[in-house]
């Protein structure tokens, strides 16, 4: 029997980050979250905390826009 992996969700987002190939499933994701429809317009900054071999501390400013056209920024990070 296959062991199941786990992915975790600081791990997935760097990949999403990675190409705006993939911003319409982070799109998506948050569209879902936020109940409205919103699309990504620019990653703001980013930032990795990482003090020692173990820590995975990853987080990342997201300037979105909702179907208001409103510009609202999202902050995105694992679970602390």
């Amino acid at each position: 029997m296959k062991q199941r992996r786990l992915i975790s969700f600081d791990w997935a987002l760097k990949r999403l980050l990675r190409s705006k190939a993939h911003f319409e499933i982070l799109e998506g994701f948050l569209s879902e979250l936020l109940r409205e429809d919103v699309r990504i317009v620019e990653i703001l900054e980013s930032e990795s905390n990482r003090e020692a071999r173990n820590d995975k501390f990853n987080r990342v400013d997201l300037k979105i826009k909702n179907t208001r056209d409103e510009i609202v920024i999202v902050t995105v990070h694992p679970p602390l």
